[in-house]
């Protein structure tokens, strides 16, 4: 019989990764309690450290994604602007 792959959630991930961080249970304890192996804990974990410091520094990236997009915009309209200059200028030439 063939057994169907088993899905976890962030949620639950998050659980019982900090549950292993708390260091209150060991590794195996926790996986007889949450019914996984000891080794997926280890990989939620470690995953887990890896991408910690991207939480808190999401604003600064948000801030400067947004400075460089202000700048883009800024240039566009500039471009925009001399377009329109050299559009005018040259219909004025073209009537004469």
């Amino acid at each position: 019989m063939k057994r169907t792959r088993r899905k976890f959630s962030a949620e639950f991930k998050t659980k019982v990764v900090l549950e292993a961080l708390s260091e209150r249970l060991t590794l195996t304890e926790l996986a007889q309690k949450h019914e996984i192996h000891p080794n997926q804990i280890t990989q939620w974990k470690r995953e887990f450290l890896e991408k910690a410091p991207d939480v808190f520094s999401k604003g600064d990236k948000a801030q400067k994604a947004e400075q460089d997009h202000e700048q883009e915009a800024e240039q566009l309209y500039k471009t925009i602007g001399q377009l329109k200059v050299e559009g005018d200028w040259l219909k004025k030439k073209l009537q004469s």
